[in-house]
């Protein structure tokens, strides 16, 4: 062989070496490509989760806030709402003495219920107890109907007149007002 042959042979040998050497970097890039490809789409999908499980953990926290306020808001809604046979206890006998004439005691135990009256509402009405009112249209929401009459003065689901005042804490209802409606 020639000197010439051999050179081409070695330089030939050379090139598939080099060749070899770029394709098994190619297959290795190929395969480090893919690796981090997957990497990539496991820390999108990693990511994710996280987004949504602090999303979660952030609207629980603020539901349970809400649990909170309402919870400390409404704490005395059975006491405010066993407080109401009082109050109507109250306007049952206000009502009754009123028609009571008598001398100077009785004047002075009428003053004292009316004030012991009066003083007992401004106590719920700070606690956020309130009368509901029962003027005009029958609201099903905080009305409860007990009966439907006839009248020429009102309009139809007017109500007509209240059997017992109804009370909100806040905007809850603690009893609706039981009234009567024009049928």
């Amino acid at each position: 062989m020639s000197k010439e042959k051999k050179q081409k042979k070695t330089e030939e040998r050379k090139d598939e070496e080099v060749l070899e050497v770029k394709e098994e970097a190619q297959a290795e890039n190929s395969a480090e490509s893919k690796a981090l490809e997957a990497c990539r789409k496991e820390l999108e999908e990693t990511k994710d989760k996280y987004l949504r499980a602090h999303a979660d953990f952030e609207n629980m926290k603020k539901r349970l806030e809400k649990e909170k306020a309402n919870a400390v808001a409404f704490a005395n809604e059975s006491f405010a709402t066993d407080l109401l046979t009082v109050v109507d206890s109250f306007e049952s006998a206000l009502g009754t003495i009123d028609q009571i004439e008598g001398d100077e005691a009785v004047e002075k135990i009428k003053e004292g219920m009316a004030l012991t009256y009066e003083q007992l509402v401004k106590v719920l009405k700070k606690h956020g107890v309130e009368a509901i009112e029962n003027e005009g249209v029958f609201d099903p929401h905080v009305h409860q109907v007990v009966q439907q009459v006839e009248s020429e003065a009102h309009e139809k689901n007017e109500i007509v007149d209240v059997y017992q005042k109804g009370y909100k804490l806040k905007d809850r209802v603690l009893r609706p007002s039981m009234v009567t409606t024009k049928k």
